[in-house]
């Protein structure tokens, strides 16, 4: 049998002194969000006036395009850059977004005056939903589709009646979120 040297040694304990929980950064968690804006350092100011995120750190390039920034909303890491056309692109490039960030709250309806005042766009409006939680969308100056919610107590008979108020809008073609 071989014996290993010290140096051998030292370089295997190196190699593998990054453990499997350490594999992800510390804050993130698994699933980080990535927006991609046509406008990255205003809507830096816009997410710090709507929702009070903190800046974590911020890349730009030497025409002062943001590369990669990192935003702190509540507990959660939102990471974001320009659009750099032909690579990637915003939802106002594009005309609209597939996807919707969603913010659960403790105070939802602060939050909402807050990021409509601060200049989101109703899509629709806050409310107390049959499924248990105050609910609304909105659509911030970028393109990018937010919902924002907290959980609330009902009654059996407020959640019934919301239940179906929401299906009859179904049945008829329409959506509490679409304009008509």
């Amino acid at each position: 049998m071989k014996k290993e040297n010290k140096k051998t040694k030292k370089s295997k304990r190196r190699k593998s002194s990054i453990g499997a929980q350490d594999r992800i950064p510390r804050g993130f968690s698994t699933v980080t969000p990535y927006l991609i804006i046509n406008g990255a350092a205003e809507a830096i100011d816009f997410y710090k006036n709507a929702f009070g995120a903190k800046k974590l750190g911020v890349e730009t390039l030497p025409d002062g395009k943001i590369l990669h920034a990192r935003m702190k909303i509540g507990d959660s890491i939102l990471m974001m850059s320009d659009e750099f056309p032909g690579n990637t692109a915003s939802p106002t490039s594009l005309g609209n977004s597939t996807v919707t960030m969603h913010v659960y709250s403790r105070n939802v309806d602060k939050l909402w005056e807050r990021a409509v005042g601060a200049g989101a766009k109703i899509v629709m409006p806050i409310d107390n939903q049959f499924w248990g939680e105050r609910y609304g969308k909105l659509v911030d100056p970028f393109g990018h589709t937010w919902s924002l919610s907290m959980q609330v107590s009902m009654t059996r008979k407020e959640r019934e009646a919301k239940r179906q108020a929401a299906m009859d809008m179904f049945t008829h073609g329409t959506h509490p979120g679409k304009s008509n």
